[in-house]
């Protein structure tokens, strides 16, 4: 078979790009072994938590997900919008990423479409679509394809959206010229690790999850949080967003989406703890219709508020 078959790298970008993603980057699909020694290393010190998806061999080889895998096209999506959460200690803080609709369907339409097209190119292209749903090092791949860096806090940055995008992936078989890998522009800044009130951020570009509150807000099934954890929690009810707050690249280079299923639903700007910490079952049904936030299942979500009521009322002590 002829991989290529006369279709270009440049003819898959144009593709990818009128498909709505902001950007697209290609790289090949071979061995790696500074990222996989990297990964054994950062489970091996127990950093993964509970998340045990992330020790499955197909991270480390992308030929176990599909053998004749030949190129690996990343794309990624800026969901960044303007808007603000109040001051107030009464209101619970949900990170910008679901504020709107649940970014998997937004990038499975898309990246459905995409492979939909690819594989529309010849009977044996193969194409299989991911969005932090496989066994895929988005973050690692998506450097390898230009899309833009790892930064200190474990974040992928771009150049023009900062690190305000969702990151997808198709696999096929199709021999696509790479792009060149970026490189890193962290620098000296330390904003990031300084700003972690848990020190989840270990060292530069080394995150701890037993440590982060976007993991224990939104991962942890156990019934209470670490106490470790809960007095730092600063209204943080589903993720957190301090290491990318500061950031210099996402102060200066945040872009405004232009993807409006990403505008805040209702009440994920400013939810009131007290409201959260007894929300009933129904009502979380309710109110998060087509939200990432409902993989924080309703008794996780009176969990967390309570755990920041509970905080604050001991520092008023």
């Amino acid at each position: 078979m002829n991989q290529f078959l006369g279709t270009s790298s440049n003819e898959v970008k144009q593709k990818a790009l009128e498909l709505g993603f902001h950007k697209v980057g290609i790289a090949a699909v071979n061995e790696d072994d500074t990222e996989k020694q990297r990964l054994q290393a950062w489970i091996a010190l127990g950093y993964h938590a509970d998340m045990e998806w992330m020790t499955s061999p197909k991270r480390q080889d992308l030929k176990l997900v599909m053998s004749e895998a030949r190129s690996l096209i990343c794309v990624a999506l800026n969901y960044y919008t303007p808007h603000e959460r109040p001051e107030g200690k009464e209101y619970g803080k949900i990170s910008r990423y679901a504020w709107g609709r649940d970014y998997h369907k937004v990038m499975h339409k898309k990246l459905k479409a995409f492979s939909a097209w690819l594989q529309g190119l010849g009977e044996d292209i193969q194409a299989r679509y991911y969005a932090d749903t496989g066994p895929i090092q988005d973050k690692a791949w998506a450097q390898r394809a230009g899309i833009g860096w790892i930064a200190k806090n474990g974040n992928v940055i771009t150049r023009e959206y900062g690190s305000w995008v969702f990151l997808g992936e198709v696999l096929t078989n199709l021999e696509l010229n790479p792009d060149t890998p970026h490189t890193e522009h962290c620098g000296t800044c330390t904003r990031c690790i300084e700003a972690c009130p848990t020190g989840a951020i270990t060292q530069p570009f080394v995150v701890d999850a037993n440590r982060c509150i976007a993991y224990h807000t939104i991962e942890n099934r156990h019934e209470k949080l670490p106490e470790t954890v809960t007095p730092h929690l600063q209204g943080w009810v589903a993720g957190c967003d301090i290491c990318q707050d500061v950031c210099p690249w996402n102060q200066r280079f945040a872009r405004i989406t232009d993807v409006t299923e990403f505008q805040p639903y209702p009440g994920n700007i400013a939810p009131k703890l007290v409201e959260l910490a007894q929300i009933s079952d129904r009502e979380w049904d309710k109110r998060f219709p087509a939200s990432a936030l409902r993989r924080i299942k309703p008794e996780m979500l009176r969990r967390n508020a309570r755990a920041n009521l509970d905080a604050f009322y001991l520092v008023q002590e």
